[in-house]
């Protein structure tokens, strides 16, 4: 599953090695309330096709409309703004107030989607500085920090994978998770040491590793776009994993596993030499409330409230997996390796 950002570099290179000629648009500045973000991009042949999106339809159609009647003319990279007026808001679909700047690029070979590509292949931040006035592009590491900006005549963007996650366990729901997570644009690594799990995995573009889970921790060296989550329900395995892993600056560390499971993993930690904050920072049970039974509904819910702590958006008590389930009437026991309940 390739990410939005992905899927629409391959479009763009498909097109360029079949001769047709393309635009690729970038959303570099939003202000008020507007319906895509800074980042998202879209690409738009000379027949008025299109892959991605930069705003949910209103301005793609103006874009589509001005390339069906005059062609792609451009002949170096171009700011556009949708939505300064209330007319202009009506008129594209905006939120009242809402206003979005483009940069819309004619491709060709100087664009360098195929390096980029290749690049993101081997899942390599990159960062690709276009020049506003020649259209010329330069591609150098990018680093996790860097944001999408627009200054001195260039637009610099990142693109590749800027999020890591380590799963620890290579089940069924591990593979769920990680084909969702990388179409978030993580870079996925599941570790899972045991002999029996060696042949099951058929999901590409994920690392597997066989060593020990907390050898893993430690030699990912995780920062704050790290994520962490353990499934395989083995304390031999999780409580180490989790321990070296609460010591980081990793934004989320969880395990699955009952209320009574997570009470007595807690407990386990507190025998290691962990203060009480970063035994607080465990997030467990994991996921949100949501009625979920199979294991890609778990990765979903997991997902979700991954997704939220990345964002800094605290979630209501009331759609814990805890509170849900009481409000429920279900109890909040142990699930089945193979049964996982969220």
């Amino acid at each position: 599953m390739d990410s939005i950002d992905l899927e629409v570099l391959h479009a763009c290179n498909a097109w360029l090695r079949a001769g047709h000629a393309c635009e690729y648009v970038t959303v570099v500045r939003t202000w008020g309330s507007s319906p895509r973000p800074v980042g998202a991009t879209m690409a738009i042949r000379a027949d008025g096709t299109v892959v991605g999106s930069v705003s949910g339809g209103c301005i793609e159609d103006d874009l589509i409309a001005a390339v069906r009647e005059r062609g792609i003319t451009r002949s170096k990279p171009e700011v556009i703004t949708y939505g300064i007026s209330a007319d202009e808001a009506h008129r594209f679909g905006l939120p009242c107030g809402g206003t979005i700047q483009l940069v819309v690029e004619p491709l060709g070979a100087h664009s360098r989607i195929d390096a980029l590509l290749a690049l993101a292949q081997r899942r390599v931040l990159t960062r690709r500085t276009l020049d506003l006035d020649s259209g010329a592009v330069d591609l150098a590491e990018g680093h996790a920090d860097e944001q999408l900006r627009i200054d001195d005549g260039r637009l610099v963007s990142i693109h590749g994978p800027r999020l890591r996650m380590l799963i620890i366990g290579a089940g069924q729901l591990s593979q769920f998770l990680a084909q969702i997570a990388v179409g978030l644009e993580y870079q996925v690594t599941v570790c899972d040491p045991r002999e029996e799990y060696r042949g099951s995995w058929t999901l590409p573009g994920v690392q597997v590793v066989h060593t020990m889970p907390d050898d893993q921790v430690l030699a990912m060296k995780l920062d704050s776009r790290s994520a962490v989550i353990a499934l395989t329900h083995d304390p031999k395995l999780d409580d180490l994993a989790l321990m070296e892993a609460l010591k980081t600056d990793a934004f989320y560390v969880g395990a699955i596993g009952s209320r009574a499971n997570n009470a007595r993993r807690r407990e386990r930690l507190r025998e290691f030499d962990l203060s009480a904050e970063q035994i607080d920072k465990l997030h467990g049970p994991i996921g949100i409330y949501i009625g979920s039974k199979t294991p890609y509904e778990i990765a979903v819910s997991i997902l979700a409230e991954l997704t939220a702590v990345k964002n800094g958006v605290p979630l209501p008590l009331q759609i814990s997996v805890e509170a849900g389930k009481a409000m429920a009437g279900q109890p909040a026991t142990e699930a089945p390796p193979d049964a996982l309940a969220a």
